[in-house]
């Protein structure tokens, strides 16, 4: 994807794509065991197009590099998808043996676009719908008390915003799951937003 445009003229098509942009990230380092591939095109200095020298454009090397400079200015679109990237990887790192822990998932729903799992005390949550927000979503989780730990719809990352990500959430008791020790853990999800919580 490429924004090489300035933030103050983000417009809906643009948060858009940079919201599903940070999401596919999110989803794709979070369920890895391994090794994490960026594609050609997905980097923060890939250029309008790539085009090797040859004779066609008189052997130019204008487009035949990377302008890794542009996640460095604040103006431009690239930084919030560069801080979002740092962010999303120290959360990661912050899981001992990540890539050992296993993906156990707590819910999807196709209807719903809605997907969550768990990694260790990571519980990643994602709503892949393009225009239905959800209040009170429950997903089973153990029980305690979780923090937001990265958000995909955060104002520092280019997002609107919308929840409240200093707040604490406590799971909600249901007697049909004591044994298993485990309870509703209800979120809010705005549409096209993720939000990684760690059990405390």
């Amino acid at each position: 994807m490429y924004w090489h445009f300035a933030k103050k003229d983000v417009n809906d098509i643009a948060r858009r794509g940079i919201a599903l942009h940070k999401m596919i990230r999110l989803v794709t380092a979070g369920t890895i065991n391994g090794g994490y591939l960026n594609f050609m095109g997905n980097e923060f200095g890939h250029p309008e197009w790539i085009d090797f020298p040859r004779e066609g454009n008189g052997w130019s090397y204008k487009y035949a590099r990377r302008q890794w400079n542009l996640v460095d200015n604040k103006d431009l679109c690239y930084h919030w998808l560069g801080d979002f990237d740092r962010r999303m990887l120290e959360v990661i790192k912050s899981q001992k043996n990540f890539q050992a822990t296993p993906v156990t998932e707590i819910w999807h729903d196709e209807g719903d676009k809605v997907l969550c799992f768990m990694r260790g005390d990571l519980v990643f949550v994602f709503n892949f719908s393009p225009d239905r927000s959800y209040t009170d979503y429950g997903f089973l989780v153990p029980t305690g008390t979780y923090e937001v730990v990265l958000n995909t719809d955060a104002k520092e990352f280019g997002g609107n915003g919308f929840a409240d990500d200093t707040m604490s959430h406590l799971t909600n008791y249901d007697p049909l799951y004591v044994q298993d020790h485990k309870e509703w853990l209800k979120l809010y999800i705005p549409a096209r937003s993720a939000v990684v919580l760690r059990k405390l």
